[in-house]
């Protein structure tokens, strides 16, 4: 964990612009390795969507279920190496309206039993969060949620327009876990990362059998913070995952002016169970100049680090993380045990591998680090589908898989 207190970290009051410098890219270890040696190809899948932001399957399902930003999740089945877009499963645009800013429709899954579609949005009246749930009917190339069973999970009022996070997938053990950003603006005006009495800036973890909604082995579910929260300290959580062979959890966190971040939460130390990944106290592992802590034992760590940092700055710079998935798939096997990402704003896809025998983020090395390239621009999000294979989605409208080159 950083060896660091609140009071140690600087008061210095900075907008991203005016902040130095970062140096570049960094790892705790970097080194020469079997990455190298792979090469991939991006296949277009032949989708056909407006702004598509996400994708779901229902279990034991051929078919792909595709969030456009706008508000239609549409169904594309099976069509020889690729899919065509067989109609709409639901039509959310009333209840999302705006995609200004960092709004719309953010994130979709399925349940594990697929009985329900999970919709993670921004509300048009108000731009606030919802997660909600809507019944799943149908057979493949019918698939259909129904808008008139509508259950809400989660609301959130949002103080400005963007960081509304809007991961979902629900995880091994069968809960629901949900990413939300820090409520927006810029160095976290109002401290919502560290503080524990608000939903923004964290993973939440949920059970939707409840009534409540509420897991009671949750950190804070018998007190002490808002009891759906699993993790705390988060800018905007833009991608959570599972490793489907491991159970740990892995999140591209996106930064303000300086660091982009990769943070794993292995399975062996509780899956990220009350962590707090620092923001914004700090900024990837950098202290933040301009910290809004919070009171009592909220702030006072030990926080979880990032296990790989990029700058915005120079060849390998970037801004915007986009958090992908562990390969586990059989086409690419040089790929395997690879956590695969991107950047909004850097073409192609980028891999790491953490060191064998890692078993805490605080003294994990990341064995390997490379641009694996691949002509796609503007990454919003990864697929794995049932095979372990993995695509790429692009908010310009491509949806490719990852394919041996």
């Amino acid at each position: 964990m950083w060896a660091v207190s609140v009071a140690a970290v600087s008061l210095l009051g900075a907008c991203s612009g005016d902040e130095e410098p970062a140096s570049p890219a960094t790892t705790r270890s970097v080194e020469a390795g079997s990455l190298a040696d792979v090469a991939i190809a991006l296949r277009d899948t032949g989708i056909e969507a407006d702004t598509p932001i996400a994708i779901a399957q229902r279990p034991d399902s051929t078919s792909l279920l595709v969030a456009e930003r706008g508000g239609v999740v549409v169904e594309a089945t099976p069509d020889g190496e690729g899919f065509r877009t067989s109609g709409e499963v639901i039509d959310l645009r009333e209840a999302v309206g705006s995609t200004s800013s960092e709004k719309g429709l953010l994130g979709i899954t399925v349940s594990p039993d697929g009985s329900n579609l999970y919709a993670s949005y921004t509300r048009a009246e108000d731009g606030a969060s919802r997660v909600d749930e809507y019944s799943l009917t149908g057979d493949e190339g019918s698939l259909r949620a129904d808008a008139s069973t509508r259950r809400e999970l989660v609301a959130i009022p949002q103080p400005f327009a963007n960081h509304n996070g809007g991961s979902l997938v629900f995880g091994p053990d069968g809960m629901l876990y949900a990413g939300f950003g820090d409520g927006g603006s810029a160095n976290d005006p109002r401290g919502n990362g560290q503080s524990r009495d608000t939903l923004l800036g964290k993973i939440l973890r949920i059970d939707p059998t409840r009534s409540d909604g509420v897991p009671p082995d949750n950190p804070f579910a018998s007190g002490g913070g808002e009891p759906e929260i699993w993790m705390t300290g988060l800018r905007n959580p833009w991608r959570i995952s599972f490793d489907a062979e491991t159970d740990d959890l892995w999140i591209g966190d996106v930064g303000q002016g300086r660091w982009e971040e990769v943070d794993w939460l292995p399975k062996a130390a509780g899956t990220g169970r009350g962590a707090n990944l620092g923001w914004d106290l700090f900024e990837g592992d950098e202290q933040f100049p301009s910290p809004n802590p919070a009171p009592d034992a909220a702030s006072a760590g030990p926080f979880t680090p990032p296990v790989f940092t990029y700058s915005h700055d120079g060849d390998e710079g970037g801004c915007s993380i986009t958090g992908g998935y562990v390969y586990r798939g059989s086409e690419i096997p040089g790929l395997s045990g690879a956590y695969l990402f991107a950047d909004y704003c850097r073409d192609g896809i980028r891999a790491i591998r953490l060191a064998d025998g890692a078993t805490d983020p605080a003294t994990a090395q990341v064995a390997e680090s490379r641009d694996l390239g691949g002509a796609i621009s503007g990454v919003v999000s990864f697929f794995e589908d049932a095979d372990r294979e993995l695509y790429a989605i692009s908010l310009n409208g491509t949806i490719a898989k990852l394919v041996p080159a």
